[in-house]
């Protein structure tokens, strides 16, 4: 059957190169028993292509069934698509079939499959594997023959990567991918679909059709409707009921219409609205730790400065630019002078030594440098007496001897 003769039984308006091939794809699988994962936007018509693949199957005679996974609590899904057993949770009076038991040799259709549980989709996975099921509260085993057609407006390989889809299951249900264009895709076909229903809604309520001024016909081909057909159709209804015979102009169709951002800039493939969200308040918090971190720094040079040299802090000049620098940020706290300073060591000499205006005073993290130093230290601290220095670091004097040659120091 060609698209012509599809979409004239099926009803479906458009010409859009996306949707053509989505029909084609659909009629060439409906022949096979293979497992199909429609993927569209909500009020695309996902549903439209489950009944199209069910009536160009073998199946056709048999039962069809769409369920909203979305729509069953997580507590009763299992009972619902496998049935249980008399007494297997509190309110099971009797035994009842699930799904899968009386759509046996027919299809089944999982709306919004992405919202199925863990444990479900474990279930479905076997079913889809094996053709086996268990009923709850039930060890028996049985069998069953049904054709499985999922669909999803999520990005499943983001849920897949949170833990929130079974990857296995997704690939299984993966067979054969359909994707449904959003209307934003297709905009040469809003026209005729807004005139289709609008027809059909006169009908309904004996109205006269309404008429579409230029600016009208031009507003609807370019708003973005975010709820597809679906959204789309209700506003024609609207028209109809509201209109009375006027010509519609753009003016009467915003005032039924929310506004909508249409800056629809590029995203990374993959990623959903709220993860990107969350990753620029990520990359926002860590701006502000590295903001902080240098600051401390910044702050740990100044002391370190003020302990060298106190002195160097009686020049007001420089005393404004710390302060201006911790009050606001707008200085810099480095000292541009650098004099010559005395430090006193623990053999009682004095050395002379210079502060260095880029000295750095972060403290290394290395572990292996902060042990190495501080074995230097304590052997300098005891002039090399190794025991007293063991001691000091509270380490036996062979664990040293083997610090001492691991680290190759000669104190």
């Amino acid at each position: 059957m060609d698209n012509q003769a599809l979409k004239n039984r099926f009803g479906i308006i458009g010409n859009a190169p996306g949707l053509n091939y989505a029909l084609d794809i659909a009629a060439q699988v409906a022949n096979t028993d293979l497992s199909v994962l429609i993927h569209g936007e909500s009020g695309v018509g996902k549903e439209v292509f489950s009944h199209i693949i069910h009536a160009l199957s073998p199946r056709k005679h048999n039962k069809f069934i769409a369920v909203n996974c979305g729509a069953i609590p997580e507590g009763t899904i299992d009972s619902e698509l496998f049935g249980h057993e008399k007494g297997s949770f509190t309110g099971a009076v009797d035994s009842r079939k699930g799904y899968f038991e009386t759509v046996n040799g027919g299809t089944i259709f999982l709306d919004e499959v992405a919202e199925m549980p863990l444990g479900t989709q474990a279930r479905l996975l076997r079913v889809l594997e094996t053709g086996e099921y268990i009923r709850v509260g039930s060890s028996k085993v049985q069998k069953t023959d049904v054709r499985v057609i999922a669909a999803t407006n999520k990005d499943m390989l983001d849920l897949i990567q949170t833990g929130k889809f079974r990857e296995d299951l997704y690939y299984r249900l993966n067979t054969v991918p359909i994707r449904v264009p959003s209307l934003r895709e297709r905009k040469e076909d809003i026209p005729l679909l807004f005139r289709k229903f609008a027809l059909d809604f006169s009908e309904r309520y004996r109205s006269e059709p309404i008429r579409m001024s230029d600016d009208a016909l031009q507003f609807i081909r370019e708003y973005p409707w975010p709820g597809n057909v679906r959204q789309l159709k209700n506003m024609a209804e609207q028209i109809s009921v509201l209109a009375r015979g006027e010509e519609v102009t753009a003016e009467m169709i915003k005032k039924l219409l929310p506004e909508v951002n249409t800056n629809r800039l590029p995203v990374l493939a993959g990623t959903s609205s709220s993860g990107q969200e969350f990753a620029n308040e990520r990359e926002i918090l860590y701006k502000m730790f590295f903001d902080v971190k240098r600051d401390v720094t910044e702050l740990k040079k100044m002391f370190f400065e003020f302990l060298q040299n106190p002195a160097l802090f009686n020049n007001a000049k420089a005393m404004e630019g710390i302060h201006d620098y911790i009050v606001s940020g707008t200085a810099s706290p480095v000292i541009d002078t650098a004099p010559v300073v005395l430090h006193p060591v623990t053999n009682g000499e004095k050395v002379n030594s210079r502060v260095d205006e880029h000295q750095e005073v972060e403290e290394s993290l290395n572990l292996t440098e902060v042990e190495k130093e501080l074995i230097i230290k304590a052997l300098r601290k005891h002039k090399g007496k190794r025991r007293e220095a063991a001691n000091d670091l509270g380490i036996s004097e062979r664990t040293l001897y083997r610090k001492l040659k691991e680290y190759d120091i000669n104190e």
